[in-house]
């Protein structure tokens, strides 16, 4: 609208009285106060009556359908300044140096990777660019430990991943025995059972999860039931299935383990067999957190038939238990003793991270330790074929089809 010809009080008076049942559609915020400070000026507004002044108020209040509150506002703004419009602020920020492309990578190594700790997730940045060359990793291979935490906070990040409360391990109780000590060598292995829980008093599948204390490469195996006809070839599998000599066998107190069978068998293998001593609940704290963080991480709490501890089995050897041995990074303790106190403190520091294969192959003189007919040859070429990303996308991925097989077969 062209309002240039209304140039006296009385003839906007008239105009106003006149358009009571005219509704006037308003034109975009800056245009609108643009005419607002014209308008204001054209009529010196503040050295008008005060008579005068509402009948200018109504004429800007029947142009623009702005409130009274707002015209108020948008008035003194006028008298300070002798101009109308928004405040722009010139914010000082950080410059953006990783990408969306960047997050939803990081979202999608820890979906693969189910999460694990900032200095994993940084190792395994750094091994995607550094030793299997992807490209998308070069930026993260650079970050910080405490920025992979900033994105995993982003929206975007938030929006790509769902995140689910876990449920508190239970204690466990410790019997007594004596504390392995390895020395620096493979071959002495943590052992413990883990339930999948129960169902009307039927009890689920159980995992038998042995873990060598030097390198934690780990064997999982699934049985339907813990005795003796069962535990016995799972055992002897387990012993098979690790690349070095097996020494020495530790676990808790518990009778699958702890019985004259068992024992037999591990001493026709020249293989020693002991358990946790009494209120040292770190003897076999080593498996305890390995199957926390592994074995429910990936399995859960839910009950799961006995009959599928072959379909799991299966999985396990495929594509699991390659990917948490030669995939999957873990801390290396460094014990350092108090010159005062005398006491050990223990230490992970991040440079000692490795996968447990990369620990095996950094002991020294390591080939003394491999079996015969086993090679760090053969074993390269395991590790080498697939990336960290594509072993834990392929493994997510085989443990999707067989729960959906558990699904169909109930």
């Amino acid at each position: 609208m062209n309002d240039t010809e209304l140039l006296e009080l009385n003839q906007v008076r008239e105009f106003v009285n006149a358009s009571d049942n005219i509704v006037f559609s308003p034109a975009n915020q800056a245009e609108s106060y643009e005419w607002m400070a014209r308008t204001l000026k054209r009529f010196n507004y503040f050295k008008i009556s005060k008579i005068d002044k509402g009948t200018v108020r109504a004429y800007l209040k029947k142009r623009t359908g702005y409130s009274r509150a707002q015209l108020n506002r948008l008035i003194g703004q006028y008298r300070k300044n002798h101009w109308i419009g928004k405040k722009h602020r010139n914010r000082n920020c950080f410059a953006k140096h990783y990408t969306q492309a960047d997050i939803l990578l990081l979202a999608e190594t820890d979906e693969c990777h189910q999460t694990l700790s900032g200095t994993a997730t940084k190792k395994l940045f750094e091994r995607g660019y550094n030793i299997f060359n992807d490209g998308r990793y070069e930026r993260l291979s650079s970050i910080s430990v405490a920025h992979i935490y900033n994105l995993r906070k982003h929206n975007l990040y938030c929006g790509k991943r769902r995140h689910f409360t876990k449920t508190q391990r239970s204690v466990v109780a410790i019997g007594e025995r004596r504390k392995p000590r390895p020395n620096g060598e493979p071959g002495y292995l943590r052992i413990d059972t883990v339930h999948q829980g129960d169902q009307d008093q039927v009890k689920g599948v159980y995992y038998i999860n042995a873990v060598d204390e030097v390198t934690q490469m780990e064997v999982i195996c699934a049985v339907e039931k813990i005795s003796e006809n069962y535990l016995i070839p799972v055992l002897e599998q387990i012993i098979e299935s690790f690349p070095f000599e097996i020494k020495e066998i530790h676990a808790d107190n518990g009778s699958e383990y702890i019985n004259r069978t068992v024992a037999k068998m591990l001493n026709k293998l020249l293989i020693e067999l002991t358990k946790s001593r009494a209120r040292q609940t770190n003897d076999n704290a080593l498996v305890e957190t390995k199957n926390g963080s592994i074995v429910r991480k990936w399995f859960g709490y839910c009950y799961i038939p006995q009959r599928h501890a072959a379909a799991i089995n299966e999985f396990l050897k495929e594509h699991f238990i390659p990917y948490i041995n030669y995939h999957r990074p873990c801390h290396y303790p460094v014990i350092v003793i108090d010159e005062k106190t005398g006491k050990q403190r223990k230490s992970y520091p991040y440079a000692n991270m490795l996968t447990p294969y990369d620990k095996l192959k950094s002991l020294p003189k390591a080939e003394q330790y491999l079996k015969l007919g086993v090679s760090f040859i053969e074993l390269d070429i395991i590790s080498q074929k697939d990336t960290d990303l594509a072993a834990a996308r392929k493994a997510k991925l085989a443990r999707e089809k067989l729960f959906q097989g558990f699904n169909k077969a109930a």
